[in-house]
């Protein structure tokens, strides 16, 4: 029996190519070929995020402007479509997950576990002397310029695999495989000689970066682009330090990935990958990079990020390049976490003792917003009500990895309601607001690091954390309704009900901080029965939707500079406050501007989708 369970599952793969994913998809109906002439610059992107927004297929554009290369987006713009990808392995990969969380169930349920070493031998890379990626060279302006939005610095890659490897310890054990965007051309590059990589803090190849620094010389970099799709998929997974991303990418695939050397030396490239980008950084030199529109839903400025200097591209015969376009969530990009949090969500309490669940809010931009699930096991010693075992949870949290990007972190305690949803937004705000003690909970870490794309902070990478840490009982009921007798001071406007228990106001224009508000609220006003006031450019656009509230509250605010409260106070350095606690998550000057759409696109993307046009009925 265990010959035949082995051997069936050795016959179930994941796609070889890009190509057979995409033959795979149109047969089964799940990509529409656009034959119709479309240009990479602005449009290819709005179509994508168009077709995005109704859940539309993959798409295929043919006939792309200024490029020989057919285009591919929206490949992972559902999450039926996403699993569909990875269907024959995916189940494969999640008992291995379940194996390294708890190993002695392998010998309680030995059979479902018989395939787990036909899955383990494709985690291992596998060197070849050849490959279809050899086939021939090309230059950095014959690829697809594709840009986003209409400030981008210049064409940019969004789907990369950024590969490098440990200049002290050469070799694929060692290496990292990132998705770090690029850009081909524009501001100060040389055209077809130098492309620019942006890799934020906490990223795997800085690592390798700072080895370079120590070590006096450059180290290569190769950028791949497209191959099967467990490729991009191991890209951005958060995997612990000593697991190459390599190997993920050959479990996820369902076969061990390929990998040869170019004609002149240097890294690996993966055989079956359809571009690849060859060439090294010189740690010592950077070169204005951006602006870009990004994930958090605004432009990310012009920086100086390490440069590439492009020595060799190579692409496979019929290549096929894969994009998306990223911007206020949710994006295609979305998908991505939520697979992620399929695969590696059971390793979350052995990483994290006491920790059930992390959700890193999509709506938020990922980073600015984290929701956790802990656990109070301070017994006998506990205070009810006194957060005490959540906030060393709190803490290795905000240690581990990209999670110490975080800004927000709210966390609860599963003791107080063991069925309470981490991915229902408004129950566990409602939960939260309900318990939490603004005298008590609120822990922030001033003068810290923040994500590199977050402009709310003082600096570039530079901002505030708070921790707000909720358990105990109810404490309070939450208005649902703005009180029929509410005034608020000159210049505040059109109060609305985001949530229960959140007030959201329309402030004026900013020019100054949030103490003047929270001044001038009287302690008989009915404000305070909402213990959660949010000030906000457009009150009407917050309150309109969960996802508004998450946004606007949670990418525009810096903690330490723009949380206030009525009735604060400072004790042995403690801050609180004993009324509402006030958000001011008005834009602010120093803030990046957020993304808009040119018109000019808008219209055309629109006849696209017009009776008659090639995308009729999809959007």
């Amino acid at each position: 029996m265990a010959e035949r369970l082995g051997s069936e599952y050795a016959t179930r793969m994941g796609y070889k190519t890009l190509a057979d994913c995409v033959r795979d998809l149109e047969a089964t109906g799940q990509l529409r070929v656009i034959e119709q002439s479309v240009d990479p610059d602005l449009e290819v992107a709005a179509i994508q995020r168009r077709v995005y927004e109704a859940g539309g297929p993959a798409i295929l554009f043919r006939a792309v402007k200024g490029t020989a290369f057919p285009m591919l987006g929206n490949l992972y713009g559902t999450m039926t479509r996403t699993r569909y990808l990875f269907r024959d392995t995916i189940e494969a990969v999640r008992k291995l997950v379940e194996l390294k969380v708890a190993p002695p169930v392998a010998l309680r349920r030995p059979f479902r576990y018989l395939g787990v070493p036909f899955t383990a031998l494709n985690l291992l890379p596998q060197r070849v002397r050849n490959g279809p990626i050899l086939a021939h060279q090309t230059t950095l302006d014959k690829l697809p310029q594709l840009r986003s939005w209409p400030n981008d610095g210049g064409p940019f890659i969004t789907l990369p695999q950024v590969y490098s490897e440990d200049p002290d310890r050469p070799g694929l054990a060692k290496s990292n495989l990132g998705m770090y965007r690029i850009q081909l051309a524009g501001n100060d590059y040389m055209p077809n000689r130098e492309v620019g990589l942006h890799y934020q803090i906490h990223r795997g190849i800085g690592i390798h970066h700072a080895a370079a620094i120590r070590r006096g010389g450059p180290f290569r970099v190769n950028i791949f682009v497209g191959g099967p799709p467990a490729m991009t998929v191991a890209a951005v997974m958060p995997l612990p330090e000593g697991l190459p991303e390599l190997s993920f990418a050959g479990a996820l695939g369902g076969r061990r990935v390929r990998m040869v050397l170019p004609p002149g030396g240097g890294l690996a490239i993966p055989a079956e990958a359809d571009f690849a980008i060859v060439g090294t950084i010189d740690p010592s030199r950077t070169k204005p990079e951006g602006p870009f529109g990004d994930h958090l839903g605004y432009y990310s400025l012009i920086h100086d990020f390490p440069v590439l200097q492009v020595e060799a591209i190579y692409h496979r015969s019929g290549a096929i390049w894969p994009f998306t376009s990223v911007g206020r969530p949710p994006q295609e990009d979305t998908s991505f976490g939520e697979l992620i949090h399929e695969l590696t969500g059971p390793l979350v309490p052995t990483v994290l003792p006491g920790v059930s669940a992390v959700n890193a809010v999509d709506a938020a931009g990922v980073h600015p917003l984290l929701l956790a699930v802990g656990s109070e096991r301070y017994v006998p010693y506990g205070r009810p009500g006194k957060p005490q075992e959540l906030l060393t949870q709190a803490n290795a949290i905000l240690g581990q990895g990209q999670m110490s990007l975080a800004k927000y972190l709210f966390i609860v305690s599963k003791d107080d309601n063991p069925d309470l949803d981490i991915n229902d937004l408004p129950a566990f705000f409602r939960h939260v607001l309900e318990r939490v003690d603004w005298n008590n909970d609120l822990h922030f870490q001033t003068r810290t690091t923040m994500d590199t794309l977050d402009y709310s902070g003082h600096g570039l990478n530079q901002g505030s954390k708070l921790v707000v840490a909720a358990s105990g009982p109810k404490r309070r009921e939450l208005p649902l309704d703005v009180p029929a007798d509410l005034s608020l001071p000159h210049g505040y406007s059109d109060p609305r009900v985001a949530l229960p228990g959140v007030l959201v106001i329309e402030a004026p224009p900013y020019r100054d901080a949030v103490r003047g508000f929270a001044e001038s609220i009287s302690p008989d006003s009915p404000v305070i029965t909402f213990p959660l006031i949010v000030l906000v450019d457009d009150s009407a656009f917050a309150a309109r939707s969960i996802k508004n509230w998450i946004w606007v509250t949670f990418t525009r605010s810096n903690p330490a500079a723009d949380i206030d409260g009525i009735g604060s106070f400072i004790e042995d350095k403690h801050w609180g406050c004993q009324g509402p606690l006030v958000i001011d998550a008005r834009i602010k000057p120093h803030h990046a501007p957020p993304l808009v759409d040119d018109p000019e696109i808008t219209r055309r993307v629109d006849a696209l989708a017009a009776p008659g046009g090639p995308l009729h009925g999809v959007y």
